[in-house]
């Protein structure tokens, strides 16, 4: 945990808060906390800043937070063709780390169909892991997860359209690509699609061809999704990262 985060509920008026769990038992074991040590703390979807400690009383730690500064935001959004739920779970923390926006994921045609049911789908299970992700990046935007099992009709039916307004650099992870370049990443948010496991289909990657999706490639080895993912999100950051500071000189 490189910055302790809160959802809003947990602070007071005063910016105070009282916790915990696995977060206080970072702060005492990891952190060596004590009276008066300033953490680094942060919002869930809010500002960042620090927060000193005003008593430890058992495994219970109360901290007063300034909260004073912008986190930065996402740049980036995915389409996922899921995993296995055990490698979505390793994933999800890591997306949420890595700065993704969206994650809408999608009923591919070599989507196990056991995975719609898998726990991990419900809010309750994976919203931890996305928090834990930021805590460890020290950021606070939480991806949002959006499910669209009938991926043809969403892609197809104007929906796809709709969620992606305006986001024109659009990327589909594809071992067969020519080239291992892809569109330059420009003002706007740029969109990846990655499939599953055992790839995209012929009519699946001509259908986001269609709607202005173009091949990117890590080269000729068929990888896993979550190591797929981690890196063309790697490949594609520093870019982004770039982009952004050049925005913010200007």
């Amino acid at each position: 945990m490189n910055r302790i985060l809160f959802n809003a509920e947990e602070l007071d008026a005063d910016g105070r808060a009282t916790f915990g769990g696995v977060r206080a038992e970072h702060v005492l074991t990891v952190l060596h906390g004590e009276v008066g040590q300033t953490l680094k703390t942060g919002v869930v979807n809010g500002p960042i800043g620090t927060g000193v400690i005003e008593r430890i009383d058992g495994e219970m730690v109360t901290v007063k937070c300034v909260h004073d500064r912008e986190a930065p935001p996402p740049w980036i959004d995915l389409i996922l063709a899921p995993p296995r739920p055990r490698a979505m779970k390793r994933l999800l923390p890591q997306l949420a780390a890595m700065g993704v926006g969206r994650i809408v994921l999608v009923g591919a045609a070599k989507v196990e169909k056991a995975f719609w049911g898998a726990q991990l789908l419900k809010e309750a299970i994976y919203r931890p892991l996305l928090v834990d992700g930021l805590m460890q990046a020290g950021t606070t935007a939480l991806p949002t997860i959006q499910i669209e099992r009938a991926f043809g009709r969403w892609l197809d039916g104007g929906r796809f359209e709709e969620d992606f307004a305006g986001q024109q650099v659009r990327i589909v992870a594809h071992p067969d690509a020519l080239s291992t370049k892809h569109q330059a990443l420009s003002t706007c948010r740029p969109v990846l699609a990655i499939g599953p496991e055992g790839g995209w289909t012929d009519d699946e990657v001509a259908r986001l061809e269609a709607h202005g999706f173009r091949r990117m490639s890590l080269g000729p080895r068929i990888l896993r999704t979550d190591t797929a993912t981690i890196a063309l999100l790697a490949r594609l950051m520093p870019e982004a990262d770039a982009f952004s500071n050049t925005t913010k000189e200007t």
